[in-house]
């Protein structure tokens, strides 16, 4: 409801006194109509004649009160009812003096098409299908994927799109690396397929024992009937489950529980989120609420929950690093709309204690980090996911790029980058084997190869948010082809080839069919940070050729020397540490080497010189 200010000057004791006693949500306006403040009351007109009393208030309110022009308001059944509401307008609003969660567009969600023969795994944002099978929310796409990852390497389901699994003659990588059965082909029967299915939904919901009950069956009727190699694979599976089981009893039990942390330091805040499903950790997210000013970690936990839950269904316990003033209106508002019991803990103990301390511990670091230099990164990394319309700024973005001199001593460079910065501890270097001289997109395919192959097995640490390759459609072209040869076509490319003036910070952004080209110009914070991240893709790249174009002249050299067999190369090299300690020396340490005459080491020296 809304009522018309009588007069230039807002009156608003007068509004206030006219307003319900009864339970709601008010929306305060200013002249212009702009959307200053929503706030929820179990006494509207108590809850809104507060701001025009004589008590004195902080700056904050003192500033929006002001400015109010106009009131708005709508009554509700319940306070949970407003708590609701509330959170409903805040979001389509978004007015200034509320906190407010910077969320993604939609919740990352864990896919089965169980309308399907053969069901898929796969990551999921948006709409969601009644006939499929939805798992989740998950707190970060990071946390499905690794999901995606133990399903696969544990259950071996398949994760290849509809149009792929349609078109196979024969068993891809994914089946030769053990993480699918290929049921494209019909190596696996439908009902040993459905089996495998059902475990894996089994053990995402929590019910390990369940799964290693049904599997001890399958093992022992399998070894009756001389199935051995059977046998064999489903025992691989119960000692993986188990070895999870064992995790899982070390730190979450087998409870579903969120836990919920947050921090306030100049005038910013974080919020961490630790999520168990199933007593396994399926993820943490840190989160960044804006107008935060002048709030404690109370007021700035208390709005996030209600923000954070509105369109996700709570757990059964939620750990609160703070105690929240409404704490037992959201356990109510929350199990209504769970239909189940939800509990806030406040104040835990054991081990639930040190997970509050870790997730505490976590968002102080995380809020240290963005109100250091890492935010400028951060804040590039937030431009880079709204010009390419990405569902969330990428965790990680690995860039790689190829050296070589006419052809020759060829070396492949991979560089990763977070929203901290460089990640040199993740860097890679590969040198390249039986690549024909200047083939780029031979070398450029052997080098993703070799990087994905170990990602794909569960060996190469976390999958990437962004790819970026150094060149144009064609590089693009290899590096699609390699992601999907390994059930990764998922991950966003992106191609960076030189602009038409070839000018730093005008490169052309190649984009997979049928999308456009992109040229986001220097002005774009993205463009800085994708430059930066190439810059040092070619850095370490040159770098590592460098070396190993001087290493193998070096060596050349040594075996070209007269009187110089593979022995004393070996003891040149031991004693002095290397090549360049060999370069570096002298003819009186040369000739201290065992077995190397002053003659000799003359000879030596004159030849590295």
């Amino acid at each position: 409801m809304s009522e018309a200010s009588p007069s230039k000057a807002f009156d608003g004791k007068a509004r206030a006194r006219r307003m319900p006693t009864g339970p709601g949500v008010y929306l305060m306006r200013d002249a212009e109509g702009t959307v200053l403040y929503v706030g929820k009351a179990g006494n509207l007109r108590k809850r809104v004649s507060s701001y025009f009393d004589a008590r004195p208030k902080v700056d904050r309110i003192m500033r929006m009160v002001a400015r109010v022009a106009d009131i708005e308001f709508s009554l509700t059944r319940t306070e949970g009812e407003a708590l609701l509401l509330e959170n409903q307008w805040i979001k389509s609003h978004k007015p200034r003096y509320n906190i407010l969660l910077r969320d993604d567009k939609s919740y990352p969600w864990l896919l089965l098409t169980t309308d399907h023969d053969f069901p898929r795994i796969a990551f999921h944002r948006g709409a969601r299908d009644n006939k499929k099978t939805y798992l989740g929310p998950y707190p970060s796409a990071g946390s499905v994927r690794e999901s995606i990852n133990l399903i696969q390497k544990i259950f071996r389901v398949r994760n290849c799109e509809d149009s792929y699994f349609s078109n196979r003659s024969r068993p891809c990588l994914q089946y030769q690396i053990k993480r699918c059965t290929a049921p494209c082909v019909d190596l696996v029967s439908r009902e040993a397929y459905a089996a495998q299915v059902q475990n894996a939904l089994l053990f995402l919901r929590g019910q390990s024992h369940k799964v290693i009950k049904s599997l001890i069956e399958d093992m022992e009727s399998r070894a009756r009937s001389r199935d051995y190699e059977g046998a064999a694979m489903v025992r691989d599976q119960i000692n993986a489950l188990k070895g999870m089981q064992a995790q899982q009893f070390v730190s979450g039990g087998s409870s579903d529980i969120d836990i919920i942390a947050a921090v306030v330091s100049e005038g910013r805040a974080c919020v961490q989120v630790v999520t168990f499903r199933g007593g396994r950790n399926i993820g943490q997210k840190s989160f960044y609420p804006v107008h935060t000013s002048q709030h404690d970690e109370c007021s700035v936990l208390s709005a996030f929950l209600a923000q954070y839950y509105r369109d996700r269904k709570p757990p059964p316990q939620l750990v609160l690093s703070h105690p929240v003033e409404d704490q037992e209106l959201l356990e109510r508002a929350f199990s209504e709309r769970a239909g189940r019991a939800i509990k806030l803990q406040a104040h835990p103990r054991g081990a639930r204690r040190q997970w509050r301390d870790m997730a505490l511990n976590n968002a102080q670091r995380a809020l240290q980090m963005n109100l250091s230099g890492g935010s400028r990164v951060a804040r590039q990394f937030e431009s880079l996911q709204k010009f390419l319309d990405l569902s969330e700024p990428p965790e990680t973005v690995e860039c790689f790029d190829i050296s070589h001199t006419s052809g020759s001593e060829t070396m492949g460079a991979c560089v990763v980058f977070n929203a901290t910065g460089p990640v040199k501890s993740l860097y890679r270097r590969y040198a390249l084997r039986d690549v024909t001289p200047g083939d780029d997109y031979a070398a450029l395919k052997q080098v993703l190869e070799r990087r994905y192959r170990r990602l794909a097995s569960g060996e190469g640490g976390s999958e990437p948010g962004l790819i970026l390759i150094d060149g144009g459609k064609g590089q693009l072209g290899v590096a699609m082809a390699v992601l999907a040869d390994y059930g990764l076509g998922h991950i966003p490319v992106l191609g960076v080839a030189k602009g038409r003036s070839r000018r730093a910070g005008h490169e052309e952004w190649v984009l997979p069919s049928p999308r456009p080209s992109l040229y986001p110009g220097p002005e774009l914070p993205a463009s800085h940070l994708v430059q930066a991240i190439r810059d040092e893709a070619h850095r370490f790249a040159i770098t590592a050729h460098r070396g190993r174009r001087q290493k193998q002249a070096v060596r050349s050299t040594l075996e070209e020397i007269a009187g110089i067999g593979a022995n004393r190369r070996r003891a040149l090299l031991t004693h002095f540490g290397g090549l360049k300690g060999v370069r570096k020396a002298g003819v009186e340490e040369l000739s201290s080497v065992p077995g190397i005459s002053r003659s000799l080491a003359t000879r030596i020296f004159k030849a590295l010189h």
